[in-house]
C-alpha cells in the first residue's frame, strides 16, 4: 500500500485518543481552560458518566468570536509564551499549553462552545464529529454574564469503537469526581459544583485566600479527621519551596489514594515523588501501610519540564535529587515536631471496639448495638495502695492499680501523658492525666525510644565499620563504576569503604559492622542500580534503619516484664521529649489517650 496522507479529520480523531480516552479526561481540560481563564467560579455537571453530557462553565475572562474559532484548531493556544520571536516551551505558566483539547473533543463527540468577554458581545461555535459552524449570536444565563460555557454531548459517538470501550457509569463518575477533587485542592480561592446525573456531589466553595483556605479545603475533600491528625509541611532549598500537610503515621491507609501531590498547581502522579514519600515515612511505617498527605511544591517553570506526556500528570526535574531531598527532609521535620503526638483516631477505633456485646443492657428503641472488635476483662480496679505498700500485688491477680499519693492530684497539668497508676498484664501501663486517661504499650513505646536514640548515635558519630579480611572485588558495567565512585565519599559516611578496582569493577574493603553477615556484592549492585535511579544511596540507608529497628526491638522493654512506679514515669517522660514517640516502627500507636468525658459516655453519664 502506498503511503499517503491522512485526512485532517482522521488526525484529529486519532489525537483525540491521546488526550480525551474518557470522560474524566475531558472534564480535566475544560476545567484547566477555565481556572487558566481566571475563573474563580466553575460549574461541573454530567449525564450517564460523562457519555451523554459534560457541562463545564465558568466566569473567566471568555472569548471572542475570532478566538473562538482558533480555539477549536488543534495546536492553537494563547497560554505558550514566546521569547525570541519562537514558542518557549521551558516556561510554561499555564495548566493547558498544547492546544489539543478541544480540537480532539470536537472530532469524537458534539461540542459547542458559548463565550462572552466583560466587553463584548457572547458569541457560540459548534463542532458535530469535526464539522465546524459558527461563530454565532448565544444568550447566557444572566444579562452581563462573561466566561465560557462548554457542552459535549455525545462523546466518541464518532469513533464508536472507543464508545465500546467506556468503564461503567460509576467508573466514569468516580474518575470525574476524583478529577474535579484533585483541581479544587489546588485552587481553594476558587468555587467548585459537580453534579452528575443532577445529583449534587460536591459543593466547594471558594475561600477567598489561596494559602489561609487550604486548610479548609483540604478537610472537605479529604475528611475532617485529616485536619484533625496533619501536620503543617514548609521547606525551601535553592528556590524550591514546599508546604502543605502531612497526616500523623498513626492517621494511615492501606493503600496510596489519599496521597495527593501538586507541582506548580498542577495535580501530578510521579514516581520520583511518591518514592519521596515513601522514603519519609520508612521509620513509621510498614511496607503495606501508606500515609495521607497533600504537598504543593513551587518552582521556577524552567526547573521543570510539564511536556513529557499528553495528559501532563508526570514532569520531569532538572535536579530530582534536590527534589526528594527537599520533599523527605521536610516531611521528617514537621512529623519531628509533632513530638509525642499520636492521631485522635486511635482513641475513636478503640472507644468502637468497647461498643455493644459487652453490654447487656435494653438498647433504646432504634438503635442497634454493634458487636465489639475487642472482647476486653475489666474487672474493677482495686483500692488506693497506703504508702509504702509494694506497687504490684500477689501474682493471682491479673489487673493491678496503684495510687502514688505523694504526687498529689494537680500533677496531671503539666504532663501531657500524665503519671503512671497501673500495669496490666505486665504488657500496658496506665497513666492519669487531667482530663482522662492513657494507656502505653510499653514495649511498643520504648522500641520507638531505643530507635530513636540509635538513629541519633548513627547521625552524630558516623557508621562503625568492619574491615574485610580479604576485599571483596564487585564487577559492574563501567557506567556502574563511575556512579558508585562518584558517591565514594557518602557511602564511607555509612561505614561501606570503595575503592576503583580498573574499568569495570569495584573493591570493598570495610562495610557497616552492625550488618553483620552481608551479601556484599548484591549490597553493591543493588546501590548502583539506586543511584542510576534516584541520585542517592538509599537502600544502604534503609538497611542500616532496618537493622537499627531490629536491634532496638531486641533491647527493648518487653512485655510481661514487671516495672515499679519509677520505671513507668520515666518511660512516659522520655515518651514526651522524644519525637515520633506516639507511634512504633510500623505504625501502630504506642498509646490510646481516652478523654473523661468519653469514657462517661460509655457508662451512660453522659
Amino acid at each position: 500500500m502506498a503511503i499517503r496522507r491522512l485526512s485532517e479529520g482522521t488526525v484529529n480523531r486519532i489525537a483525540a485518543g491521546e488526550v480525551v480516552e474518557r470522560p474524566a479526561a475531558a472534564v480535566k481540560e475544560l476545567v484547566e481552560n477555565a481556572l487558566d481563564a481566571g475563573a474563580r467560579r466553575i460549574e461541573i455537571a454530567t449525564s450517564n458518566g460523562g457519555a451523554d453530557l459534560i457541562l463545564v462553565e465558568d466566569d473567566g475572562s471568555g472569548m471572542d468570536g475570532a478566538d473562538l474559532t482558533l480555539a477549536i484548531e488543534r495546536h492553537a493556544t494563547s497560554k505558550l509564551p514566546e521569547r525570541g520571536g519562537e514558542d518557549d516551551l521551558s516556561h510554561i505558566e499555564t495548566l493547558g499549553f498544547r492546544g489539543e483539547a478541544l480540537p480532539s473533543i470536537g472530532a469524537v463527540a458534539r461540542l459547542a462552545i458559548a463565550s462572552r468577554t466583560a466587553s463584548g458581545e457572547a458569541r457560540e461555535i459548534r463542532v458535530d464529529g469535526g464539522k465546524f459552524s459558527g461563530p454565532a449570536p448565544a444568550g447566557f444565563r444572566a444579562p452581563g454574564q462573561h466566561g465560557t460555557r462548554v457542552e459535549v454531548r455525545e462523546l466518541f459517538y464518532a469513533t464508536p469503537a472507543r464508545l465500546k470501550f467506556l468503564k461503567s457509569h460509576r467508573s466514569e463518575d468516580l474518575a470525574t469526581t476524583d478529577i474535579v477533587k484533585r483541581l479544587a485542592m489546588a485552587r481553594p480561592d476558587v468555587t467548585f459544583h459537580l453534579h452528575l446525573d443532577g445529583r449534587q456531589v460536591l459543593n466547594l466553595e471558594g475561600d477567598g485566600d489561596l494559602f489561609e483556605g487550604r486548610l479548609k479545603r483540604l478537610a472537605e475533600i479529604m475528611g475532617r479527621d485529616f485536619s484533625d491528625n496533619a501536620v503543617r509541611v514548609e521547606a525551601v532549598r535553592e528556590g524550591v519551596s514546599l508546604s502543605g500537610y502531612a497526616g500523623l503515621p498513626t492517621y494511615n491507609r492501606a493503600n496510596a489514594q489519599l496521597q495527593f501531590l501538586f507541582v506548580n498547581g498542577r495535580p501530578v502522579r510521579d514516581k520520583l515523588l511518591i518514592g519521596a514519600v515513601r522514603g519519609a515515612y520508612a521509620d513509621f511505617l510498614a511496607r503495606d501501610r501508606h500515609p495521607a498527605l497533600a504537598l504543593f511544591l513551587e518552582c521556577d517553570p524552567a526547573f521543570v519540564d510539564v511536556n513529557v506526556h499528553p495528559a501532563k500528570t508526570e514532569v520531569r526535574f532538572r535536579d530530582a535529587g534536590l527534589v526528594r531531598g527537599l520533599i523527605v527532609g521536610a516531611l521528617k521535620h514537621a512529623l519531628g515536631e509533632a513530638g509525642h503526638r499520636a492521631s485522635t483516631t486511635v482513641a475513636g477505633a478503640t472507644l468502637a471496639s468497647f461498643q455493644g456485646a459487652s453490654f447487656n443492657r435494653q438498647a433504646p428503641q432504634g438503635y442497634q448495638y454493634q458487636p465489639a472488635r475487642d472482647q476486653w476483662g475489666t474487672p474493677p480496679l482495686s483500692g488506693q495502695v497506703r504508702e509504702g505498700a509494694p506497687l504490684f500485688a500477689s501474682e493471682n491477680a491479673p489487673i493491678l492499680s496503684a495510687r502514688v499519693e505523694e504526687q498529689g492530684d494537680d500533677f496531671a497539668a503539666e504532663t501531657p501523658l500524665g503519671v503512671a497508676r497501673a500495669q496490666l498484664h505486665e504488657t500496658y501501663v496506665i497513666a492519669q492525666t487531667a482530663d482522662g486517661i492513657v494507656i502505653v504499650d510499653q514495649h511498643a513505646a520504648h522500641e520507638r525510644l531505643v530507635y530513636e536514640r540509635m538513629k541519633k548515635a548513627l547521625a552524630n558519630g558516623g557508621i562503625a565499620r568492619q574491615p574485610l579480611l580479604i576485599p571483596e572485588v564487585v564487577d559492574l558495567d563501567p557506567s556502574e563504576v563511575t556512579r558508585v565512585m562518584g558517591r565514594a565519599e557518602e557511602l564511607a559516611e555509612l561505614g561501606l569503604v570503595i575503592e576503583g578496582f580498573g574499568p569495570d569493577a569495584v573493591m570493598v574493603r570495610e562495610v557497616p559492622a552492625m550488618l553483620g553477615k552481608l551479601d556484599v556484592k548484591g549490597l553493591v549492585r543493588d546501590l548502583a542500580d539506586e543511584i542510576a535511579e534516584t541520585g542517592n544511596a538509599l537502600s544502604l540507608k534503609e538497611r542500616l534503619e532496618e537493622v537499627s529497628g531490629t536491634l532496638a526491638c531486641h533491647m527493648s522493654v518487653r512485655a510481661g516484664r514487671r516495672l515499679n512506679a519509677e520505671e513507668m514515669n520515666a518511660l512516659l517522660r522520655e515518651m514526651e521529649a522524644t519525637p515520633h514517640s506516639g507511634q512504633c516502627n510500623h505504625g501502630r500507636p504506642t498509646y490510646v489517650e481516652l478523654k473523661l468525658a468519653d469514657i462517661e459516655r460509655l457508662f451512660g453519664r453522659r
